[in-house]
């Protein structure tokens, strides 16, 4: 589980195919000192599993439904990353609750400096069928980030952003159209889940009563 608090931004070493199998390689100096062959790490929010580790990348090797479902499979030499380690159990919870799951991806619109301040917008589009789980003032992960939702039409949706968050994190290298992946709160979803349950439920009690049961 992690936390949706970047650590660290690394860059895209390389994404090889071979054998039908893609490994995606990391250069990062800092997380690699910490990170065991074996462990989890979230790249710009996608839970990894690090294979090969060495002093200053590590490589991991993408599923199928990963390089589909996410943006990895636009990314480029060289692209810049956000870094997560897995929270640890007697660590503290700055973010929300982020699986590492990705549930689809958005696009990058703008970074725009707000007015008077030092502060920014962050503007995307996110697919239709995730907007439902997204409300006003809500969290959202965005490229592994953890994000309150300030603003929300349709399918726009706004954060705002602090210059500590620009400067630690991959926002500031993103250009209009780009990917980003996304991860809704894991608590929508199983409340979503509940309440089809139960209108399900109900539905199937009224029709053996209406058959005469």
């Amino acid at each position: 589980m992690f936390t949706g608090i970047i650590e660290e931004v690394g860059r895209v070493a390389s994404i090889v195919e071979k054998h039908g199998n893609r490994r995606l390689t990391v250069s990062a100096s800092r997380l690699t000192q910490e990170l065991a062959q074996g462990a989890s790490i979230a790249v710009s929010g996608v839970c990894l599993t690090a294979v090969e580790i060495k002093a200053k990348s590590f490589a991991a090797d993408l599923a199928e439904e990963t390089w589909n479902r996410t943006s990895f499979s636009r990314m480029k030499k060289g692209a810049r990353v956000n870094l997560e380690l897995p929270l640890r159990a007697d660590g503290r919870f700055g973010g929300h609750i982020v699986q590492g799951h990705v549930d689809g991806t958005g696009r990058f619109l703008a970074l725009e400096k707000i007015r008077g301040t030092d502060n920014f917008w962050l503007r995307i589009e996110i697919p239709p069928e995730l907007a439902r789980y997204v409300i006003f003032k809500g969290s959202l992960s965005i490229e592994g980030i953890s994000l309150t939702v300030a603003k929300m039409e349709g399918t726009l949706v706004t954060a705002a952003i602090i210059p500590h968050t620009v400067k630690m994190t991959n926002l500031s290298s993103l250009k209009r159209g780009d990917a980003v992946n996304l991860e809704v709160d894991m608590i929508a979803k199983y409340v979503e889940k509940m309440m089809r349950g139960e209108t399900e439920g109900r539905i199937t009690v009224e029709r053996l009563v209406s058959e005469g049961f």
